[in-house]
């Protein structure tokens, strides 16, 4: 099988320690480039994982010809404007979450040409934990799914760090409140009427400390989430039914390549006594992402989520911050 050749724009942490050794793990993709604004940096993490091409601009490397897909994991600003680059450049793109800073701003991926691919990297939704989860929902093995709950925490107070800079799209909503609202949307293969919000600001930075929210999906369905960038790191996401529960122990950054464990419980006796354990095999949720993207580009596949998709999470974190200003519902 030919593999699909990955080129990455920047060192982003998230990059070399998560994303490129899933590319380097897929069946179906190689990295072939790197790319940074400082051309010592692209050609020192080039070394250290055994990718063949370093260059010091963004621009240079989106002009090799030998790269089909590029992975774009810059900061939140610039999500969009060097997707759009790369596409003009004649390549695919999976692009890190948020897929922009407002729908307004995503919406420029919709008028791209149809036979450029662009996916917003939400790797969970190819994790077999998840996967089962929605599968234990749509068969009804929980009863009635009525209840999505989720959060998610982590402590970083460091001013210098993109995630606590406002002006570029800082802030726990944007950075981790995205991945529940997938869950609520993945979970019930629909999409909130409504939200209402209550959100907590950094006061030296500005940026969104402490949120909490419903999305309301009609007929009595609700997601909610509490996401914090200033809490003790914790993760857990909670399907509740009418007969079951399933829990997801670890549902966001589940350890690449190594088994997981899931649980579902009838509530029968208290304190977790009536959890069934069920063990995920060994996997590696960005393998798995980017070998689903490397097969849409070879036209093996549909491509699973596109643009649209991006701009409707989008959306629905508009609202939240409209309702953050109002106090009150707001429309998706």
């Amino acid at each position: 099988m030919a593999k699909t050749r990955w080129g990455i724009l920047s060192t982003a942490k998230i990059g070399t320690g998560k994303v490129i050794p899933g590319i380097q793990r897929a069946k179906g993709a190689e990295a072939v480039a790197i790319a940074s604004r400082d051309l010592a940096r692209a050609e020192a993490v080039a070394k250290e994982l055994g990718i063949p091409k370093a260059y010091g601009s963004y621009e240079a490397l989106l002009a090799d010809p030998d790269i089909d897909a590029i992975y774009n994991p810059l900061p939140n600003h610039l999500h969009v404007p060097l997707t759009l680059q790369a596409v003009a450049a004649g390549k695919h793109v999976l692009c890190e979450k948020p897929i922009g800073l407002t729908a307004q701003d995503a919406a420029q991926l919709l008028v791209l040409p149809r036979d450029r691919l662009v996916m917003e990297a939400f790797m969970v939704r190819f994790h077999p934990q998840w996967l089962r989860a929605r599968e234990a929902a749509r068969s009804g093995e929980l009863g009635e799914v009525r209840a999505v709950q989720a959060f998610f925490s982590y402590y970083n107070v460091d001013p210098a760090n993109v995630r606590n800079q406002l002006d570029i799209g800082g802030g726990g909503i944007l950075d981790i409140g995205c991945y529940p609202i997938v869950a609520g949307r993945f979970i019930f293969e629909a999409e909130p009427r409504r939200v209402v919000a209550l959100v907590d600001r950094d006061p030296a930075t500005g940026v969104d400390r402490l949120a909490s929210a419903i999305l309301d999906f009609g007929e009595g369905r609700r997601a909610e989430f509490t996401v914090s960038t200033q809490l003790t790191p914790l993760q857990r996401v909670d399907i509740v039914g009418t007969r079951k529960r399933f829990e997801i122990t670890i549902p966001f950054n589940a350890p690449q390549a190594e088994a997981v464990t899931v649980y579902t419980d009838d509530g029968s006796r208290l304190g977790d006594a009536s959890a069934v354990a069920q063990t995920i095999a060994p996997v590696d949720q960005y393998a798995e992402e980017v070998d689903a993207f490397s097969a849409a580009i070879r036209g093996e596949i549909t491509l699973p989520y596109g643009p649209a998709d991006a701009v409707q999470n989008m959306k629905i974190i508009d609202a939240l911050f409209r309702s953050e200003k109002s106090g009150a519902w707001e429309a998706v």
